[in-house]
């Protein structure tokens, strides 16, 4: 084992025994895949790399106390963010990776005519969702289970789509935002919300946190485009993209 690491890590998968680590699995073809696994890699990364960056550990369901912490409103300031958003009464607005619904349940009371889509990939963290709903009597919020690689949105059927805190932990960034750009109606918007990784003193864990630049590298890469970035929140960027291109971009 020993010396198999050392041959992955001094040589590289393409050295001897190259194929044969590609064939097992173990190493993806960079020809069929965006992704890289490393096996030494941040202890709060699961060794998978987008463009560089290594995607954090998902915080499962079993932090859902955290997400209903009571100094969160305080730490984060949601009430900014709800209106940097500028949206209609009628929006359909998708909140994705909701959680316990967090802003989910923010967002509903200021879309009479429209509704929340809530999407987790978890089963817990949709049950949770849906008990929650009954209590907020949130008529307009639908809770939806959704897939590492897909939303579980119908295209065109979005007038933008809120990530906060959520997009850092994707396991298939690359296949979940393509899929997300399918669900955008014609001028819709998504609005990426990141705790600033350009700032260390913010006490988040690093691979919990993004810098603009690597947002924007990575949105860019599969069409969306930048529109504007918003700064009123204490911690967070807000940063806002457009689907410029047809649905059937790959």
């Amino acid at each position: 084992m020993v010396l198999f690491a050392l041959l992955l890590t001094s040589q590289g998968p393409a050295a001897i025994g190259g194929n044969l680590l590609h064939q097992s699995g173990l190493v993806p073809d960079s020809s069929e895949t965006p992704y890289q696994e490393r096996l030494i890699h941040h202890p709060d990364g699961i060794g998978k790399f987008y463009l560089g960056r290594e995607i954090a550990q998902v915080m499962g369901h079993q932090g859902a106390g955290w997400l209903e912490r009571s100094s969160r409103d305080l730490e984060e300031r949601p009430q900014l963010l709800l209106e940097a958003l500028t949206l209609k009464p009628t929006d359909v607005v998708a909140d994705i990776g909701a959680g316990t619904g967090y802003f989910s349940f923010r967002l509903a009371p200021l879309l009479p005519q429209g509704k929340v889509l809530a999407v987790d990939i978890q089963p817990e963290m949709v049950e949770i969702l849906n008990v929650l709903k009954q209590e907020h009597q949130a008529i307009n919020v639908q809770a939806i289970l959704g897939r590492k690689t897909d939303p579980g949105l119908p295209d065109s059927s979005v007038n933008l789509a809120l990530l906060v805190d959520t997009y850092h932990e994707f396991e298939y960034p690359r296949e979940m935002m393509l899929a997300l750009a399918k669900a955008l109606k014609p001028g819709g918007r998504v609005v990426l919300v990141e705790y600033r990784g350009e700032n260390p003193l913010i006490p988040i864990k690093k691979l919990h946190k993004m810098t603009k630049k690597q947002v924007m590298k990575e949105l860019n890469a599969i069409g969306l485009t930048w529109r504007d970035t918003i700064e009123s929140l204490p911690q967070q960027h807000i940063l806002i993209f457009e689907n410029l291109i047809p649905s059937d971009h790959g």
